[in-house]
């Protein structure tokens, strides 16, 4: 089982549009070395909304090949056709991801018992572990615990992602479903409160940033080190909200930028950071330490 501090992988790309495949291996041997739990790819974070299906096939086998069972990957497969999204987590199965993230079905506003019905139809697809995804903020849907229970018993169901930020949403979650059943957080600024009542770690954001940092908060949170896990946290803080001045993953992509990890480039409807914002990402790594 997945655990500690995900990276949601931003997904690097050159200027006119095409994925940067130099920075991207780059991006993974800096997550090895800097303890990231696991690495998910073509997820929200890496752009999967304008990703091919081809690209996202590739930029998986790329990172399981390059990492080699090093840190698990994770793949991004969801959709809002569940033909798609069954399609699309085979493909990942096939490129040898060790589990796949499916979010919700956007823009189509299914019922709490078709949302059930586009994730079973999925996992009875497959035998590849899911994780659910739920972040209603962008999905304008929003999976509730009573469906959550419900799909917490489909075997090869194993997670859930749950991005709201609502502490009590989760704490619900965890409380309902069998123990096996795992929460992650999906939403940087409480990640350290939900893991302190039991979630299992982050599919974070931040962590693309900071991710020695992001690693030792979730290890110390993870083994009841409550005093260094707050101290690390509020150095990460700003970092949680700023990453979010405009719509992710463009300030992180950013961030990177500055960094001197990637190009400032994102894929249109997309663009790179405002300049009204620059100074308080930069604020923001520094708070955190970030070089």
């Amino acid at each position: 089982m997945f655990k500690g501090s995900m990276v949601a992988l931003v997904t690097p790309m050159h200027e006119e549009g095409s994925i940067d495949k130099k920075a991207f291996a780059d991006l993974i041997e800096w997550h090895i070395a800097s303890k990231t739990e696991a690495i998910v790819i073509a997820g929200t974070t890496g752009e999967s909304a304008t990703l091919l299906p081809d690209e996202q096939y590739e930029l998986i086998s790329l990172a399981v090949k390059q990492i080699a069972g090093r840190t698990p990957v994770i793949a991004g497969t969801g959709s809002n056709s569940t033909q798609t999204t069954a399609l699309l987590t085979e493909n990942a199965k096939r490129a040898g991801a060790d589990a796949c993230l499916i979010v919700t079905p956007y823009y189509n506003k299914p019922t709490q018992h078709g949302l059930y019905q586009h994730y079973k139809y999925v996992a009875e697809k497959t035998d590849h572990p899911i994780i659910l995804y739920n972040v209603p903020s962008r999905t304008g849907c929003d999976l509730l615990p009573e469906t959550v229970l419900r799909l917490s018993t489909v075997k090869n169901i194993i997670a859930i992602k749950e991005a709201t930020g609502k502490l009590e949403r989760a704490n619900d979650i965890m409380a309902r479903c069998d123990k096996r059943f795992h929460v992650y957080s999906g939403d940087d600024a409480t990640a350290l409160e939900l893991m302190q009542h039991g979630a299992k770690g982050v599919i974070s954001v931040t962590a693309n940033v900071a991710p020695e940092k992001m690693h030792a908060m979730c290890t110390a949170a993870l083994t009841g080190n409550n005093t260094l896990a707050s101290k690390l946290n509020n150095e990460l803080m700003l970092l949680h909200q700023r990453l979010f001045l405009e719509s992710n993953p463009i300030p992180t992509k950013w961030a990177l930028y500055s960094m001197g990890k990637i190009k400032n480039a994102l894929r249109m409807p997309l663009l790179p950071l405002d300049n009204q914002y620059h100074e308080a990402v930069k604020e923001a790594l520094n708070h955190a330490g970030v070089k």
